[in-house]
C-alpha cells in the first residue's frame, strides 16, 4: 500500500480526545501511511511490526490505553489472527479483562468471505480490505469507539 492505494484521505467524524488505536503491521510504509491519516483525525497509534509485539505491546500499557486494535493479518513471528487468539485468551483468563471486549479490526488484502470468517473465529469484530479507503476505516472506528 502507498499513498496512492489509500482513498477518500481526510477526517470524517470527530473521535473522542485522546483516542488511542494500537496498530499491528509489519510494512513499515504502511504503518506511516495509516499513523499520518489517522492523526489527520485526532488519533494517536501505536505500531507493532508483529502480531507477538502487538499482544506484549497490549499487555504492558494499562487496560484503557487502547480504543481498538488495527490489526494486519499476514505478519512474521505471530499472525493476526494468533494475535487476535491471544488477547481475546487474556480476557478470558481474567489477566486483562478488557481483551475479552477491545474491539479488533482486521487489516487485510484477501477480500474473499472465507477471509472474513476466520478474521471472526479468531475474535475480530470486523474485516477491512486493503488497499485501505480511509474514510470506510473512519466509519467502521467510530462505529466501535464510543
Amino acid at each position: 500500500m502507498d499513498q496512492r492505494s489509500v482513498k477518500g484521505a481526510g477526517p470524517s467524524d470527530t473521535f473522542p480526545p485522546d483516542t488511542c488505536v494500537l496498530l499491528a503491521e509489519d510494512n513499515v510504509l504502511n504503518q506511516e501511511i495509516v499513523r499520518e491519516l489517522l492523526e489527520l483525525s485526532g488519533i494517536k497509534t501505536v505500531c507493532t511490526s508483529n502480531g507477538r509485539e502487538a499482544v506484549e505491546r497490549f499487555l504492558a500499557d494499562p487496560p484503557g490505553t487502547y480504543a481498538l486494535i488495527l490489526m494486519d493479518i499476514q505478519m512474521p513471528v505471530l499472525d493476526g489472527y494468533g494475535a487476535a487468539r491471544a488477547i481475546r485468551r487474556l480476557g478470558k483468563t481474567g489477566q486483562r479483562p478488557d481483551a475479552a471486549d477491545i474491539p479488533i479490526i482486521a487489516l487485510t488484502a484477501n477480500a474473499f468471505a472465507d477471509d472474513a470468517y476466520q478474521a471472526k473465529q479468531a475474535g475480530m469484530d470486523e474485516h477491512v480490505t486493503k488497499p485501505l479507503e480511509i474514510e470506510h476505516l473512519l466509519k467502521i472506528m467510530k462505529r466501535w469507539i464510543s
